[in-house]
């Protein structure tokens, strides 16, 4: 077995200590989200967290993990007799992004289930998890349907497997553990809320911290077994600490001043629903315990917050995460109660204070002592706020340029809901929300035999491919006579995500500050909705002499909304370059995920006054090049004015597509537009 690079050993991070520690001192937390940068530790804190938990003990033979002292009444491998147990370390199980569902809680036999009745279950991660950790890297790449099960899991403390009538369930409680960047795309809201904490790592830009991270690290490597022995007793002291608030916790009171206090702070904040008042408490009372108290003071009520409500707090998806502590500080102290005085120093070390160098354990974060320094550069007072400037006058449509005729970015406007916009046909691609395809969870529209291991079973199709050989099988009994070949899987559709790829012009004729300020704001508010419905989303710009790729495809929308604020105008119109660098990016893509369909949304008003000799030409033949392709597109057409020479409407026609002017984008009328190019296409073909 590998040697894990020790928990005390890590340098930083106190905030994602101290949130590990907490659920490893009361797992009713609810576990902990981890977002970060890539190459910030957060694996290798995570997987050190397991070396500190105390051993369990099991009862002997079960595949389950059931507690002796208490055995689960409906496990599987039951009822439990005197059969023994066994004291094994606590697990820490590892949820790739590429599971499937049997995988994750389980899969049954449902050939014997439906010939001898037999509930022949095969447990899965869910069930080796139990009493342990589970971890998830990149949890947002998941799919969807696997996290709904992972977090049922995690609030219900149990795991069910419903197959065609036959029914498993058994105990899953663990400690749940995320991690993820959010440049890869963020969770839904109602999927944050699910888990208890959450943290914001970074690497540290103190260049004494960053020196004793690589030396650490590199001593690791050249010698992982000594290195660990070298901080074997941080380690187990922080483990006795670890077991000592866990007896403890039970003690701790939670007074009404201080429940006033949650209610209050969760409701200054927003946040929906009463999950985060639950979850403050339980980390206060954590806090409380981590810190030898039976009492939970205001200062843990403030680190609960801190740490249980950024993800929770009202906002829109592209605001980043965060809480304002001026706000937080006030609203505590409003609904101060009588309670104990706040202890500075709430353990004999600090809250997990304990290894060289000051890389061990949590220091305190709250407390008296020394304001901390950024970067070696002091803290000083804020400077006076300045008088705002005046507003600028709006700007002409044909406001002079500057020498390069570059204009500087402006705001987007108000976002709005928008109505679907979808592919047409039946696709195969990632879940999602968008377009229809052939899913693993939907409704069922068929039977086929399987391909591989029978996951969703059709049981009509499967005894009616049975019956007619039961008595050349000798059925003597009440049970159905099933051979594998008489199995059929369930073919059933659903919705999927797409990759949602924009085209935006940003020319001189494109740069009047209202209108470009309107069609940031309906980019936007298609981004929005590519959120909401999982789809993947890119960027080309054209402007001046050629296109760029502004954010190649991802699943970050943040990232793309962040492209399109800064986004400048001004130059030519080189659209045949933007439609031909878009249909690189395609070409590209269709290679990496050939199941994820694209819909080009191209947002122009349709004028080319740059890329060659004829430039209204080159763009027509390169719209044809995406028809021919098959790329079902939209064009936005944002031409303004009293007189209007309706090119977006050509280009949309060369597309194979259909044109909507950015009014029509709110209206009801969309929703069926591509389906309807396609259908117009299908016509001027056989005509």
């Amino acid at each position: 077995m590998s040697t894990r690079y020790p928990f005390t050993a890590v340098v930083g991070m106190d905030d994602l200590r101290l949130a590990l520690l907490l659920n490893a001192v009361s797992p009713a937390v609810g576990g902990v989200l981890v977002r970060g940068e890539k190459g910030t530790a957060k694996s290798t804190a995570v997987r050190a967290l397991a070396e500190l938990l105390p051993q369990v003990a099991v009862v002997a033979g079960c595949r389950f993990s059931c507690d002796p002292a208490s055995p689960d009444p409906g496990c599987p491998d039951g009822p439990h007799g005197d059969g023994g147990a066994d004291a094994r370390p606590a697990r820490m199980v590892e949820l790739p992004v590429g599971a499937s569902e049997d995988r994750l809680v389980g899969s049954l036999d449902i050939e014997k289930a439906l010939a001898d009745g037999v509930k022949a279950f095969e447990p899965g991660l869910l069930a080796a998890a139990h009493r342990g950790i589970l971890y998830v890297d990149e949890v947002n790449l998941l799919s969807d349907h696997l996290i709904d099960h992972l977090l049922d899991a995690a609030a219900m403390g149990a795991s069910h497997v419903e197959r065609e009538g036959v029914s498993v369930r058994h105990a899953a409680r663990f400690l749940l553990v995320g991690t993820m960047n959010p440049e890869e795309g963020e969770l839904r809201p109602q999927l944050l809320d699910r888990f208890g904490l959450t943290v914001e790592v970074a690497a540290s830009r103190v260049p004494e911290e960053r020196v004793e991270v690589v030396r650490r690290r590199l001593a690791f490597e050249d010698d992982p077994a000594g290195f660990a022995g070298r901080w074997a007793g941080e380690e187990a002291a922080l483990r006795e600490r670890i077991v000592a608030a866990r007896e403890l916790l039970p003690k701790v009171a939670l007074g009404d001043a201080v429940l006033l206090q949650i209610a209050a702070t969760c409701a200054a904040f927003e946040v929906d629903g009463m999950r985060a008042d639950i979850v403050m408490a339980r980390t206060a009372t954590a806090l409380a315990a981590w810190a030898g108290r039976e009492e939970v003071t205001s200062e843990d009520v403030r680190r609960a917050a801190l740490l249980a409500l950024p993800h929770r707090r009202r906002r829109n998806p592209f605001d980043a995460p965060g809480m304002d502590e001026d706000k937080l500080d006030e609203t505590l102290e409003r609904f101060k109660g009588d309670e104990p005085e706040d202890d500075p120093d709430p353990g004999p070390e600090g809250p997990g204070d304990g290894g060289p160098g000051g890389g061990g354990g949590v220091p305190p974060q709250g407390g008296e002592g020394p304001a901390p320094e950024t970067d070696g550069v002091p803290e000083q007072a804020p400077a006076q706020a300045p008088e705002p400037a005046p507003e600028p006058a709006p700007e002409p449509e044909h406001a002079p340029r500057g020498a390069a005729g570059e204009r500087a970015a402006v705001k987007a406007g108000e976002p709005f809901r928008t109505k679907t916009l979808s592919v047409p046909g039946l696709g195969e691609g990632a879940a999602g929300r968008r377009s229809r395809a052939r899913t693993q969870n939907g409704r069922t529209t068929g039977a086929t035999r399987p391909q591989g291991t029978l996951t969703k079973l059709h049981l009509s199709a499967t005894v009616r491919a049975a019956a007619p050989h039961q008595r050349a099988r000798g059925r003597s009994g009440a049970g159905l006579v099933v051979r594998r070949d008489d199995l059929r899987q369930a073919v059933r559709e659903g919705r999927e995500g797409n990759l949602v790829l924009f085209v935006v012009d940003a020319s001189g004729s494109m740069a009047a500050r209202r209108r470009m300020g309107a069609v940031k704001g309906a980019v936007l508010s298609l981004l929005l909705d590519a959120y909401q419905r999982r789809d993947k989303v890119g960027l080309v710009t054209f402007r001046g002499r050629a296109a760029e790729l502004a954010l190649p495809p991802t699943s970050s929308v943040d990232a793309a909304a962040a492209r399109l604020e800064e986004l400048p105008t001004g130059g030519r119109t080189p659209l045949s370059a933007g439609l031909l660098k878009a249909r690189d990016v395609l070409r590209v893509e269709r290679l990496r995920d050939p199941s994820r369909r694209p819909l080009l949304v191209v947002v122009t008003d349709g004028r080319a006054t740059g890329g060659g000799p004829d430039p209204v030409g080159l763009a027509a033949r390169a719209a044809r090049l995406h028809a021919a392709d098959g790329t079902a597109s939209v064009v936005v057409d944002c031409e303004a004015g009293p007189v209007r020479l309706g090119l977006a409407g050509g280009l949309a026609r060369d597309l194979g597509g259909t044109a909507v002017t950015l009014d029509e984008l709110r209206a009801d009328a969309i929703a069926g537009l591509v389906r309807e190019a396609q259908v117009n296409r299908s016509v001027r073909r056989a005509a």
